[in-house]
Order: C-alpha cells, then sequence, then structure tokens
C-alpha cells in the first residue's frame, strides 16, 4: 500500500455518506457482539486509518442513525468457539438485541486440531438462540491471515487451508439459518500484507475498515427492499 492512500481514498473503504445511504431507515436499537479478539478489537494502527476496532466502527454507523442506540460488546480474545457460547450467549440474551455479530473460530482454526463440525454446531447454537429472541445475525468469513507476513513460511499452508475451511463451514451455517454473511475470505485484498499486524494472529487499522466497509453494504442490501 502507497503512503499515500488514506481511508478517505481507499477504494475499498465506504465513501462519503454511502454508510448514511446504507442505513437510512434501519430498525435495529440494541447491537450485540459475541466473539474472540476479532470481536474484541486488535487493529493494528495504520496512519490514515482511525484506530477505531471493526465492531465499534458499525455501532458508531447505526449510532449516527438512531443516535440511541445501545451497544454491548462482549467479545474477548483468546476464546474458542465453545468459550464464546458458554461466557457469551446468556448475557447477550439478557442484553435484548435485536441485531448481533457472532465471529469466532478462529483461535480453533490456528490449532492443526481444528475440528470444523464442533466448531459449527457451537455457531449454529450461538446463532439459534439470538434467532430465537427476534435477533438479525451477522456471520463472517474472516479474512484469511495465513497471508500475514508475520505467519513463518513453513505453517502457511496448513493455516491457510484451516482458515479456508472455517469460512466455507460458516458460510454454509449461514445459508442454513438465514443470517446475515459477510465474506471477507476472498476479498481483492486478502493477500495485501497492508491488512495484517505485526503478530501474525490479527489485522490491521486497514482491515478493520474494509471489513466494516463489507458489513455495512451486506446491512444496506438487506435494508434495500425495505
Amino acid at each position: 500500500m502507497g503512503s499515500t492512500v488514506t481511508e478517505a481514498t481507499d477504494p475499498w473503504c465506504l465513501r462519503e455518506g454511502e454508510s448514511a445511504d446504507l442505513l437510512r431507515g434501519h430498525p435495529w436499537r440494541r447491537f450485540v457482539v459475541l466473539g474472540d479478539s476479532v470481536a474484541e478489537g486488535m487493529c493494528e494502527p495504520v496512519e490514515g486509518y482511525p484506530d477505531l476496532q471493526w465492531a465499534d466502527r458499525i455501532a458508531a454507523e447505526l449510532r449516527a442513525v438512531h443516535p440511541g442506540l445501545a451497544y454491548l460488546n462482549l467479545g474477548r480474545r483468546g476464546l474458542r468457539a465453545h468459550e464464546v457460547r458458554a461466557t457469551q450467549v446468556a448475557p447477550a440474551l439478557d442484553f435484548g438485541p435485536d441485531l448481533a455479530l457472532v465471529v469466532c473460530g478462529g483461535n480453533d482454526a490456528f490449532r492443526p486440531g481444528y475440528d470444523p463440525d464442533a466448531v459449527d454446531a457451537e455457531l449454529t447454537a450461538m446463532v439459534t438462540a439470538l434467532r430465537d429472541v427476534g435477533a438479525d445475525v451477522i456471520t463472517v468469513g474472516m479474512f484469511d491471515v495465513s497471508h500475514s507476513p508475520a505467519v513463518p513460511p513453513a505453517l502457511q499452508a496448513g493455516l491457510g487451508e484451516r482458515m479456508r475451511l472455517l469460512s466455507s463451514h460458516t458460510a454454509a451455517v449461514a445459508r442454513r439459518l438465514g443470517t446475515l454473511h459477510v465474506h471477507l475470505t476472498d476479498h481483492p485484498m486478502v493477500a495485501d500484507p497492508s491488512l495484517y499486524s505485526s503478530d501474525g494472529r490479527h489485522g490491521s487499522a486497514r482491515s478493520d475498515a474494509i471489513a466494516a466497509t463489507e458489513t455495512l453494504r451486506v446491512l444496506g442490501a438487506y435494508l434495500a427492499p425495505r
């Protein structure tokens, strides 16, 4: 990425006024986020991009339309999918959400023993519980972090295979349960090193800006027929 590129000029980010158009008249008043460090927000700063985490960006754009929007982020770093379900579903339901973002499974996929069916079962339980209380649910196929320059070359192929498997399984769960699905794994910028942090596990402020863009466009497409 050239040094002159900023979020305002990045072709993969929102244009001025786009979010307001996408979210005009949206119905959501209570937004909850469940997940691991991606949900919590651990993006590395990038010059020209605000240090505003992905989920916080979504909440800010929703709140720009409805200033009274209530927002709760339960995301915590290091959690595997079963731990997200065990510790976050109950407080999420107590919050009474009408919109939920669920992002997890990355910590499972980082392990060679990743069990996609087990993660699917945890995600299914979370989405079903949220849908049962009337919430619209956003699911995510995450960026393939195996493209990060900080991932040792010997680990890239195996990690990439598991990340893509996680993404395809999450997409299948999304289709089956009718979630609002954001697919980032095959994004045109997925192999660009500027999207990843120096720790080899997380994204940069640029990746969060792009992820927010794609999420808001999914929400806008859902709202458009209404």
